[in-house]
């Protein structure tokens, strides 16, 4: 690949090029977590649960994870123009599906083709991206733009989107999702000229085997995270099969990779300890980082904010998650060590978690929230851009495509295991702090009775009769245990999450190996995951 290669039209400038290249990775990446806008308001549409709705958004990152190394051969095959016509049109196509169905059974196998299809987007724009780019900065610079645009998905759709969804049924995103590739689809077909950036390699020998094992362990794992608590995990057959999937389709897998010639994903990156250690980190981040919907739940549920109001507080988040994306390339692009970019980023994750620990309250005022979700955003935007760089610059540039898919797929565990642990910590603390609080709450206590004569006579004086009050008096007092359960899991769970970013902390600051290691690209033709 080679900017000689006349891949637009010679009146296009390159700004217009950089332009239409991002244009067209942005809507996909709107796509990526689009259900999960209102997750409430999905599965209402769907007559699902919300489950369901976390099931499609993982299905759309299997397929991503599941097609990123296949993809590579179809890139080589197609001619560039006709093949960002051919993924783009499919998109549109899935999105319109998406529009019409309210089956949720039809949507699954629609978001794992979408999830296939914005690989497509992703290998081939960026890729063509990173080759017109002469310098390391303005290398650094579009691979941080790339994942800032990702890390600021699930903000910038809450806040997008919650105005439609207020107004109009739950598929009108979808909706919009479709336009919004049409200026792209334009702009392919005046710009680009029909060339090839390699020679042309017939679509022989295609790893079909490995993609469909590897898609299909992948999502079985986010089945199981999704599903399990639901289930009660290995208590239920369709568990205890999908684990023994997994441990079959990932035995297959890895003998297959060791036998062939050019493996799907080369397992030799795994024998690098800075790439080993920048998976950890990176999945430890994702962990802490999802923690935030819990955080949106208690705003939700024990605040009362409706989602409008939920989206334009995430503003703050989405600000926090800018920032620190700009001041992680920055650090990056002076060659900063690792050590002095994970230390503050985790630091900051820490205040975040602290913060809240002591912020949740049955009652409280929104502006009090303004700076903790600010610092979260910021802790992860300097996390995350740094660490990828970090893991595919420990190996060599010829196991860059394997390191790139492995750190996609630890991020999408860090997804669907996050899910998982908050799901399993949800149940069993809520039920927890509200058999305790069982205890303690009983007709003849006189605190309860008290307060539930003066709820009831609050709700006699506004007209309701003697019998409803007194039953209205103790739904109300239900409803404040319920409050009171989510209040004191949120709290549990930030409290371990303190834990485990202290325990990594400490790991940070104590290999000494980590103070002369520093990140950077070593390649121009390096795929971003």
């Amino acid at each position: 690949m080679d900017n000689a290669i006349p891949i637009f039209k010679p009146w296009v400038p390159e700004w217009g090029v950089k332009v239409i290249l991002f244009l067209l990775v942005l809507p996909s990446i709107v796509l990526f977590f689009l259900p999960m806008a209102n997750v409430n308001a999905a599965a209402g549409y769907y007559g699902s649960e919300p489950a369901d709705i976390q099931f499609a958004v993982a299905l759309f990152y299997a397929g991503y994870v599941g097609f990123y190394s296949l993809e590579r051969r179809f890139f080589t095959y197609l001619a560039t123009r006709e093949y960002f016509i051919l993924f783009t049109f499919l998109q549109i196509l899935t999105s319109l599906v998406c529009y019409h169905t309210r089956e949720i059974y039809i949507l699954f196998p629609v978001r794992f083709v979408q999830g296939m299809l914005f690989s497509c987007t992703v290998n081939l724009s960026l890729t063509l991206m990173f080759t017109r780019l002469r310098s390391e900065r303005a290398r650094e610079i579009s691979f941080s733009v790339f994942f800032g645009l990702l890390l600021c998905a699930m903000p910038f759709n809450n806040f997008v989107t919650a105005d439609l969804i207020d107004a109009f049924n739950f598929n009108i995103v979808y909706k919009g999702a479709l336009f919004s590739y049409l200026p792209c689809l334009v702009l392919l077909l005046l710009a680009m000229n029909n060339v090839r950036l390699n020679v042309r390699f017939p679509l022989y020998k295609l790893d079909w085997q490995s993609f469909a094992m590897y898609s299909v362990a992948l999502c079985l794992v986010g089945y199981i995270m999704i599903y399990g608590q639901e289930y009660y995990w290995l208590g239920d057959p369709r568990i205890r099969y999908s684990v023994l999937g997994i441990v079959g389709l990932g035995a297959l897998f890895m003998l297959r990779q060791r036998a062939m010639k050019r493996p799907y994903i080369d397992l030799r990156v795994f024998r690098y300890r800075n790439f080993r250690v920048g998976l950890l980190v990176l999945f430890v981040m994702y962990i802490c980082r999802f923690a935030s919907g819990i955080t949106n739940s208690y705003f939700v549920s024990v605040l009362r904010f409706d989602p409008m109001h939920l989206s334009y507080i995430n503003l703050f988040n989405l600000a926090g998650l800018t920032a620190g994306v700009i001041i992680a390339c920055a650090m990056t692009l002076q060659q900063k060590r690792i050590r002095y970019i994970w230390l503050p980023g985790f630091f900051l994750l820490l205040v975040f978690h602290v913060q809240m620990y002591f912020g949740f309250d049955v009652q409280a005022d929104e502006f009090n929230y303004f700076l903790p979700l600010f610092i979260q955003g910021l802790g992860v935007g300097m996390i995350m851009v740094p660490t990828i760089i970090y893991a595919i610059s420990a190996v060599p540039v010829s196991l860059g495509v394997s390191a790139a898919a492995a750190c996609l797929a630890v991020r999408y565990l860090g997804f669907v295991v996050s899910i998982g642990i908050i799901n399993y910590f949800e149940l069993f603390g809520k039920s927890r702090h509200y058999n305790a609080f069982q205890d303690h709450l009983t007709k003849t206590e006189p605190v309860v009775r008290q307060a539930l004569q003066e709820q009831a006579g609050h709700l006699a004086a506004r007209g309701l009769a003697h019998a409803q009050s007194v039953k209205g008096a103790h739904k109300m007092l239900v409803a404040d245990i319920n409050r009171q359960g989510q209040l004191r899991f949120a709290m549990d769970y930030y409290e371990m999450m303190a834990v485990l970013i202290m325990s990594t902390l400490l790991l940070i600051a104590l290999f000494p190996y980590l103070n002369r290691t520093t990140a950077y690209l070593r390649s121009r033709r390096l795929s971003p995951a």
